[in-house]
Order: C-alpha cells, then structure tokens, then sequence
C-alpha cells in the first residue's frame, strides 16, 4: 500500500513541480513552452490554466494535517510554493501577473484556482498576507465581467462565488442557483448530466460537473440549496461507479470525446469520491485506488514529458492530434485532479487496505460479481 502511495506522489511531484516552482519564481510565462493546434490568443490564457488546474488537483495534500514523514518535507516547501505563485499571478505590480478577465477562458481557470482553494483554504488562502488576499479576491471578482455559456459553464461562475463566499465576501447567490438548478433540468439520469441542453459523450461529468457540484453543496451546506445536497453528492457516486468500471485490467480506459488530452483528469469525479468518503457502498476504497495506480503508472510510463518536463498533447505520448482547438499547454494539466486521495492520511483505508481487484479484473478473471443496475 505504500509503493502505491509513493508511485502517486512520485507522478504528482513530476507533473506539478515545474509549474509550481516557476509559478513561485515568476517565470511560468517564459519557462513554460505554448503547444497546441490554435495558439491565438493562448498567451493570455494557457499559464493561468497550468496554475489553477495543478492547484485543484494539488490542494487536498497540501492540506492534509499529518503526512506521512517521506512527505513532510515536500509538502511544506509546495507550501510555500503554491502561495508565492498565486501572490505573484494576482498582482498587478508583477511581471508574473496573470490576468482574469481579458478572454473568456479565464473564467474556466479561475474557477479551477478557486476549486483548489476551496479544498485547501487554509493553507492557500488564510496564510497568504493581506495585500494577496485582496489581490486574489479582486482577480476573482474580475471575472464577473464574462458572461458562462449555457452549458457547464455556469458552474465556473458559481465555483467562483462559493470562493468568495468562503473567504467572507459578497457572493452572488443568482449565479450559484442557476447553476444548481440549471444542472437539476439538464440530469438525464442513472448519475449523468447532460452539459446543457444536450448529451456529449465524453467525461465533462468528471472533469467538471460532477465535482463542482459538490463543492456548491458542501461550501453552502445548511443554507438555500441544501435539498439539493443528497441528490448531488448520490448521483456523483453513481458516476463513480461508471468511472470505475471503466478501468481495464492492464490501466487503460476509454479515451473519448472533448478533451481527452486531459488524460487522467477523466478520472476526477471518482477521485473526489474517494477523497469526501462519497464512494457506492458496493465499491471498496482499495479497489478504486488499485485501479487509479494502474492508471496512473500506464500513463506516466508513456512519453507524456518533453525534454524540459513539461507535459504534451496526448494520451500516451506526443499526439497532437488528440488536443482541440482550445487545448494549449496549461490545459493539461487538469490531469492533477486524479490525484485528490493523496489528501487522505495514510492510515484511511483507501490507502491502507490490502489490494483489491477493480470490477472488471474480478470479471475478466471470472469471479463472481453482482449486476451492474441503473439507478435514478
């Protein structure tokens, strides 16, 4: 359980570092290469995506209370590294200043920072000095000015509200309730939403919805929304369920639709299950960290890292192809969501029960199983 663990952190520390220790150092915007189909535009955007998205999927550890003693020592200097860098990108004043609020895919990746700091609020909000603070808040209310499209957008509007009514701010209740009651007219059923009017089959209930979501009933738990709460955080355990059946033995999975250079991000709304306690009863922690391991060491395996450490377009290695018009350098990096379990302490079972098959390695060698059924 251990090795598992250690390969986790060992992935994490060679997706993160770069973008954390040049965030901190004020030269992400000249160390981080721009790769993608159609960069117009994408310096504006692609290193605010980096931050973010390695801080939603970073944050959980860099909160946990008591880590292992291995981990200590990393963990306290990502510390200091995660809140220099977002000092520096939200100071007008700096070089290393990343603005909010000149293209639309800035409102995408404020959402991601304030998802990662809604996990980690003390450490990567309360421990920040004052003039960062209020730095932070105004680039986040900044955003204010773009207007979601009518799909999962709206919940990066409303992710950011909950970030500022966390931190004691005025929040716009209107945005966090269409957002809420706009995805309860868009569930299709059986744990899926659609991403606005209609269904794409893809993994936007992973890499968004599903776990934005939750952070709206958690952040205003006991308020408006509350009777919302229980179908959110069910329907989400169904999905995980989904997810899970979707790892094969050998670690592949299912590489489909948008965004799929995204590559184990696909795997965040099963992540984020794992680490709220929010798994079926019917699936066992163990199985689900065996699974993402076997993932997780398929993917980092392949040649995802150019010569410098940065990640490229791909799944498996530099395909190009793979990445959308809308998918730059920074956009990679939400594959750090799949590595939220590493804010459980090392003693929760899903990091300190013996291994355990995945759903489909019990089928495949021929175990019995119960049937998969739909659920509402």
């Amino acid at each position: 359980m251990r090795e598992d663990r250690n390969l986790w952190l060992k992935a994490l520390r060679a997706i993160a570092e770069p973008v954390l220790r040049h965030g901190a150092d004020g030269t992400l915007k000249t160390a981080m290469p721009l790769r993608g189909a159609d960069l117009r535009g994408k310096e504006e955007c692609s290193y605010l995506e980096a931050l973010g998205r390695t801080l939603c999927g970073v944050a959980p550890w860099l909160a946990l209370k008591d880590p292992p003693e291995n981990e200590k020592e990393l963990r306290t200097e990502w510390q200091t590294l995660a809140r220099t860098a977002i000092a520096r990108a939200t100071d007008p004043s700096d070089a290393a200043f990343l603005p909010f609020f000149t293209a639309p895919q800035q409102l995408v990746d404020a959402a991601f920072l304030a998802q990662g700091i809604l996990r980690a609020p003390e450490e990567l909000f309360d421990k920040l000095n004052d003039t960062a603070k209020r730095n932070l808040i105004a680039a986040m209310e900044s955003t204010r000015a773009t207007m979601p499209y009518f799909n999962n957008w709206l919940l990066f509007s409303a992710e950011i509200e909950a970030f500022l009514h966390r931190v004691g701010r005025p929040f716009d209740a209107m945005r966090v309730d269409y957002a809420i009651q706009q995805h309860e007219q868009w569930y299709l059923g059986d744990g899926v939403y659609g991403d606005g009017s209609s269904y794409a089959w893809d993994y936007y209930n992973s890499f968004v919805i599903h776990p934005m979501l939750c952070d709206l009933a958690a952040e205003f738990a006991g308020g408006k929304w509350d009777s919302f709460s229980a179908k959110i955080r069910a329907r989400a355990a169904r999905y995980a369920s989904h997810l899970e059946r979707m790892i094969m033995p050998d670690g592949r999975y299912p590489v489909i639709g948008r965004s799929s250079a995204y590559r184990f991000g696909a795997f965040h709304a099963l992540a984020q299950c794992a680490l709220n306690g929010n798994l079926p009863g019917d699936l066992s922690p163990a199985a689900v960290r065996c699974g993402l391991t076997k993932v997780i060491d398929r993917v980092t395996n392949a040649n995802i890292f150019d010569e410098n450490g940065w990640l490229k377009i791909g799944i498996t290695g530099d395909q190009p192809g793979i990445g959308e018009g809308y998918i730059s350098t920074g956009s990679l990096y939400l594959c750090c969501a799949v590595f939220l379990p590493l804010g459980l302490p090392e003693t929760d079972p899903f990091w300190s029960a013996p291994p355990e098959r995945t759903s489909q390695e019990k089928i495949w060698n021929g175990e019995d199983i119960p049937c998969d059924h739909a659920q509402a």
